[in-house]
């Protein structure tokens, strides 16, 4: 409720004259979507990846071949969400999961959904593409509070999981020589509250520094590859991105939070915080990171990590009322615990 992504979609909403429905946590999601039947849903990313938490572990309690057929739907719902060929068994097997799992997802989601959307920080595209595969279209977004708040979104029509989608109407958006995406248009804010300071250090000869690093595909759609103050610069110079790390720990449905460290260090050492319902063991923990560092580069593999018991909350100044780990507080909190993974 603090961000400006959820009051311009509220207020939108109002303007369609369409119903609102507020939900108070993933706890309570189902029973509230059989009362609402909704045919949008707009939440962060983090709701989306619990979301596909929970999906995985109900579907530990499934049989086999529930299980398979559940499989089977994401692999080849990715296939097409990528534009990929199907053979004809494919096709054949497409059109009956269509009935006997999509529809019945769909379902769970009061039967009318038309599309999640996804915005206020990087939605993981393994979490995405699943989505997506299951029928349930998520469309990730960009922009800031500075921007009123959106710049670009996927459309219905063509989803890039990777990417936030092609640029609005109306709005101008340029890549600096560092990468760092500059936006120009009538969206943009008309300064900081009592601060022309920080609107000078901003806004400079009408554009909006937004401190993301992105880049543009052929098509024009829009990715984001990370915070620019946010890089951790290795003690070899490797550049790598948190937020790729922190959403790939936390897809783990054992993993509830989680922030990591190595500014000029020689490796990545990660904070890490269980979910409530865990039962997870170190050697389980270990095992998940292990598959995980066989994906990533040398630099960005996760040598070393520490659980604590206490979340990352607004109360404790730990996350923002957005939602966002407040990195420096974190750092500064557990300094000891974290020079003792160096």
């Amino acid at each position: 409720m603090s961000h400006s992504y959820e009051h311009v979609v509220q207020f939108v909403t109002l303007m369609m004259e369409a119903k609102v429905f507020y939900n108070k946590s993933i706890e309570t999601l189902l029973p509230t979507i059989k009362v609402a039947k909704p045919h949008i849903m707009t939440a962060v990313p983090r709701f989306y990846n619990n979301l596909f938490a929970k999906m995985q572990i109900n579907l530990k309690n499934q049989s086999q071949f529930k299980q398979n057929l559940f499989n089977s739907a994401i692999s080849l719902g990715t296939k097409k969400l990528h534009q990929q060929k199907l053979s004809l068994k494919e096709k054949i097997l497409d059109f009956l999961l269509d009935k006997l799992v999509r529809k019945k997802v769909k379902n769970n989601f009061g039967g009318r959904l038309e599309a999640f959307v996804s915005g206020g920080g990087p939605l993981d595209s393994r979490v995405g593409e699943a989505l997506n595969a299951l029928g349930l279209k998520t469309l990730q977004g960009y922009g800031l509070t500075e921007t009123s708040p959106v710049v670009s979104c996927n459309p219905l029509h063509k989803v890039k999981v990777e990417t936030v989608g092609p640029i609005f109407p109306g709005v101008e958006v340029k890549l600096a020589e560092d990468g760092e995406i500059l936006v120009k248009g009538e969206n943009l804010m008309l300064g900081y509250w009592n601060n022309q300071e920080a609107t000078n250090k901003t806004i400079i000869n009408g554009w909006l520094h937004t401190g993301d690093i992105g880049e543009f595909d052929k098509e024009g759609y829009l990715k984001i590859t990370d915070r620019k103050k946010d890089i951790i610069v290795s003690l070899g110079g490797d550049n790598i991105a948190p937020s790729k790390l922190e959403n790939l720990l936390t897809l783990s449905s054992d993993i509830e939070q989680a922030c990591v460290f190595g500014e000029q260090k020689n490796y990545i050492a990660a904070l890490i915080i269980l979910s409530s319902d865990s039962k997870a063991t170190k050697e389980q923990i270990d095992l998940y990171i292990e598959k995980m560092n066989a994906d990533l580069t040398q630099p960005e593999k996760i040598k070393r990590y520490h659980i604590i018991d206490e979340p990352f909350t607004i109360e404790n100044n730990l996350m923002t009322p957005t939602m966002k780990v407040r990195r420096h507080e974190v750092e500064k909190k557990y300094s000891e615990v974290i020079n003792g993974m160096f």
